[in-house]
């Protein structure tokens, strides 16, 4: 699986079209021998550009290591290390752990990417010695001789050396999806693909010098492209440091002062106040969450070469499905032929015969015609012509030996006979029982002409029966049930197509739409596509157009494919899954995963963005308190720690790596804002108002510990119900959690020499009593707020 990097080819001096010159090259049938191709690698001419699936190791540990915050709390960790007791500065170990963590997700990540990006390598097929193999790009010289087929990609640039009927689709270079027809000579760019006939070319431009290069190393490099996600997070960031600056000075300035005979416990509680702004743990938690959705799919042998293209996955509401190899395996069975019009059957099995062995590379449809007809007769084809989605049939000319000559077509009879035909009728039958209708007919004119479709003579239908994937019922289930639409786009008979659907009870199946009828306009396109569900005699521009139509309306759009006829739709769509025969893994069952662990990365992030923002919140405003009202800091930078790691720090790496179905939605900045800037508020507000009331209530010697600790059980019961809020909906491993992380902190609050190791020790009954009550009224008004908002600010 991919999310595609747009790619500039405008002005770049590739010479996409066909009009370039290549110089003149020597081509050898057979291709190059043993010893040339030992020569080319002694002279380095071999196409050796090293792929970039994923970051390189010293690249990760960069990345993780040095960041603007790593930097700040480096700096404070290490003034802590000197002023203050190793309790203190328990903050800097655990942002060594959470680097430490990242890092090794990050390259468990690397690892998955570079060994799926080998397996999910094109292998061409190149001609040395006469014979032909497959070989991995890398291993292409100059002047190979390379064979191609339908959807086959062309690697490497080069000249072609043999063409029948050779179609190549230069869209990714030159923007023009017509098919470019090809000839002995011409010039074949690197980045093009095949959709119709076959053929070979000659290798002239391989390595860093060839387009494909270009285009490889910077679809496949590990970059972060457009996330909102990401984005969001880095706005969030952004403000965070512009409040914290000012914030920070003050605090500093404000306990110096305040404090002005203990330097040392002046700077603890001044670092105390910093430490918390700063929401480090929300990067890390992402990457590892990304890194992780990266992993998890790895073993289903998706590759994701970004790791952004998660955050698509979570986003997708419409599924495009190709019918065949989607919804239907890729093999075939003849169950039928009816010969028409009289004609003879033996006859017709002959040409049939014939006819398979005209197609070095047949398709699924001619496959099943070859096993059920093979070649019998010394019949020698003359000329063929390739089947192309976009005419729907193909063709070839013969001689019979016996003097005769013969021109046939092969293809959909809604397009080779007349509208008016009577056999149109039985087929519409055919296909509404889910079966798949081959015409046979035999045309007057030439292959190569414009008309050679006109006036043809209907011989035979050949019918056959497409083989369901066992798992395509269960997974278009999973689909209707996630609240995702699900498009059949096919080329075949929509009839036929609708069948099949019905069989798989998938929504809307009744409803087919014939795509020749469709409106061009995109707007009244788009509001077909959300009307229906089932589509046929679908071209490939007009896949291209419905994903351009459905996107126009909001929707995030995922294709699938065989690669070959839907390359442009894959291309332009929000996410491409590539389900063909060049895919290692072309299971439609992988999808409901590959969806559901989109959801579950992005809405898990979403939800405990919110405990970290939340935290940022009220330690921004505390300080703010504490500086306008000239009194100490209350917390030392362990009690902190403590509630970080409590409520924060470990329920969030669960909470992130669980299950979560829920789609993700868009505004990721105002939805976790929404949530968090009236939990900070409340919890600041809480705490404050209890720091205060036992500022009144405790003198002495010992007076600030008390106070920390009735301050701190409030702040820990606040931010307790946050978790508790967030945790929604409760499974028993929920609860289990929130009740662990209560009991951790009642443990510190019992055992002696926890209490003396946090500095925690609630003293008498009122004031601690206060504190919960205090917090109840907190929470209590959390619940109220975050419904208000919920109805004020809907996501």
């Amino acid at each position: 699986m991919t999310q595609r990097a747009k790619i500039d080819t405008d002005g770049g001096g590739t010479g996409a079209g066909t009009g370039a010159v290549e110089p003149p090259v020597v081509h050898h049938p057979a291709g190059l021998t043993s010893a040339e191709v030992a020569e080319r690698v002694a002279r380095g001419e071999v196409n050796d550009v090293p792929l970039r699936s994923s970051r390189s190791t010293a690249d990760i540990v960069r990345g993780n290591v040095f960041t603007r915050f790593n930097a700040i709390i480096g700096v404070l960790w290490v003034i802590m290390l000197i002023v203050a007791p190793i309790q203190d500065s328990l903050f800097g170990f655990v942002i060594v752990a959470n680097t430490g963590i990242g890092i090794v997700q990050e390259l468990r990540a690397k690892k998955t990417l570079d060994g799926l990006a080998v397996i999910g390598e094109a292998k061409p097929t190149v001609r040395r010695d006469g014979r032909a193999a497959e070989l991995s790009t890398s291993e292409i010289v100059l002047g190979d001789l390379i064979e191609l087929g339908p959807g086959d990609k062309v690697v490497v640039d080069g000249v072609v050396a043999e063409a029948d009927s050779l179609e190549i689709d230069e869209s990714l270079l030159t923007g023009e999806a017509d098919p470019v027809v090809k000839k002995p000579g011409d010039r074949m760019m690197s980045g093009s693909f095949v959709v119709a006939g076959g053929g070979a070319f000659t290798a002239t431009k391989v390595g860093r010098e060839a387009y494909a290069a270009q285009l490889a190393e910077e679809a496949s490099r590990f970059t972060l492209v457009h996330s909102e996600l990401r984005n969001g997070i880095s706005t969030i960031l952004k403000y965070v440091t512009w409040m914290m600056v000012p914030t920070a000075i003050g605090l500093v300035i404000s306990q110096l002062v305040v404090k002005g005979d203990d330097f040392k416990d002046a700077v603890a509680r001044t670092v105390g106040g910093i430490v918390p702004m700063i929401p480090e743990g929300l990067v890390l938690l992402t990457s590892v969450a990304f890194a992780v959705g990266v992993i998890r799919l790895g073993r289903k042998q998706c590759l994701v070469q970004e790791l952004p293209a998660i955050e698509g996955l979570a986003r997708v509401d419409v599924v495009c499905l190709d019918k065949t190899g989607t919804l239907t395996e890729g093999g075939m069975d003849v169950t039928e032929l009816r010969p028409l019009d009289g004609s003879d059957e033996s006859y017709v099995r002959k040409v049939l015969g014939a006819l398979g062995e005209s197609d070095p590379r047949p398709n699924a449809s001619l496959q099943a015609i070859i096993d059920a007809y093979p070649d019998t007769v010394e019949w020698r084809c003359t000329e063929s012509l390739p089947f192309s989605s976009a005419r729907k049939y193909s063709g070839a000319a013969f001689s019979e030996g016996n003097g005769e000559n013969s021109t046939w077509l092969l293809g959909a009879p809604d397009v080779l006979l007349p509208a008016d035909d009577a056999a149109l009728t039985d087929i519409d039958h055919l296909n509404q029982q889910g079966l798949r209708v081959l015409l046979l007919a035999r045309t007057a004119h030439e292959l190569d002409s414009p008309d050679v479709a006109a006036d043809t003579r209907p011989t035979a239908l050949v019918v056959l029966e497409q083989r369901l994937r066992p798992d395509a019922g269960d997974t278009l289930a999973y689909f209707a049930e996630q609240n995702v639409a699900t498009k059949i786009i096919s080329g075949d008979n929509a009839v036929s197509v609708g069948a099949v659907a019905g069989k798989l009870d998938m929504p809307g199946a009744a409803n087919t739409v014939d795509a020749r009828a469709l409106p061009t306009e995109r707007e009244e396109m788009a509001k077909a596509l959300d009307d229906n569900a089932v589509f046929g005699r679908v071209t490939p521009q007009q896949k291209r157009d419905m994903v351009a139509a459905l996107q126009s309306h909001g929707h995030t759009v995922a294709m699938t494919g065989d690669g070959v006829n839907d390359v442009l739709a894959l291309k332009d769509a929000d996410i491409g899954v590539s389900m063909g025969s060049g895919s290692e893994n072309n299971s439609f069952a992988t999808l409901p995963s590959v969806v559901a662990e989109g959801r579950r990365v992005i809405g898990n992030i979403t939800r405990v963005a919110t405990l970290f923002l939340t935290k940022t919140v009220y330690s921004v405003l505390l300080a703010v308190l504490v500086v306008c009202s000239q009194v100490e800091y209350p917390f030392l930078p362990r009690h902190l720690t403590l509630l970080s790691t409590l409520t924060i720090g470990v329920p969030a790496f669960f909470l992130a790596l669980a299950p979560n179905k829920e789609r993700a939605r868009p505004h990721f900045v105002r939805r976790v804002m929404r949530y968090a800037v009236p939990g900070g508020v409340i919890a600041a507000a809480a705490t404050f108002t209890t720091y205060l009331i036992a500022r009144h209530h405790y003198s002495g010697e010992g007076a600030l510990e008390a106070e920390t600790s009735a301050a701190t059980l409030t702040l820990f019961l606040v931010s307790m119900w946050v978790l508790a809020i967030v945790a929604r909906p409760y499974t028993w491993w929920r609860l289990t959690l929130v009740a662990t992380m209560a009991g951790a902190f009642l443990l510190v609050l019992v055992v002696p020499w926890l209490q003396n190791f946090f500095a925690l020790k609630l003293v008498g009954v009122t004031m601690p009593w206060t504190a919960v009550a205090i917090a109840a009224a907190a929470a209590l008004l959390l619940e109220l707020a975050w419904r208000w908002v919920d109805r004020r600010f809907p996501a």
